[in-house]
């Protein structure tokens, strides 16, 4: 099973833009795709951004969409995640994984994870 290793949290103000990464521990071409996935203390676990690997399609949570951008890294075999314009309700622990499947309903987007199995993550506080 391949392994995914995130990075890229810490402190960033209300306003500004924060990039998370995510590295697989196998090569990219073996993925379906991968996806983030952020948890805050008392709430469930929320779908934010999904990237199919082979063809590229995208898809975002409402909560993000239209500030954020996904994107695959092929020459550095890595995943990254760009929020602009983050608010406090983005902080949280985030989370990548490789995803299930994605559907997308009234224009909004969600993504099951393939496995429950969650690493550490990465934390994002964000303050004013």
């Amino acid at each position: 099973q391949v392994q995914l290793s995130e990075s890229g949290g810490g402190e960033v103000q209300v306003g500004d833009s924060l990039r998370l990464f995510c590295t697989p521990s196998t090569r990219q071409d073996s993925l379906n795709a991968l996806g983030y996935w952020r948890q805050t203390p008392g709430k469930e676990r929320e779908f934010v951004a999904a990237i199919v690997w082979r063809t590229g399609t995208t898809y975002y949570a409402d909560s993000v969409k239209g500030r954020s951008t996904i994107f695959k890294d092929t020459k550095q075999n890595s995943m990254w995640l760009r929020i602009n314009k983050v608010t406090r309700s983005d902080t949280a622990v985030y989370y990548c994984a490789e995803v299930s499947s994605c559907t997308v309903k009234s224009g909004v987007a969600t993504c099951s994870p393939s496995r429950d199995v969650w690493g550490q993550g990465t934390r994002v506080t964000v303050s004013s």
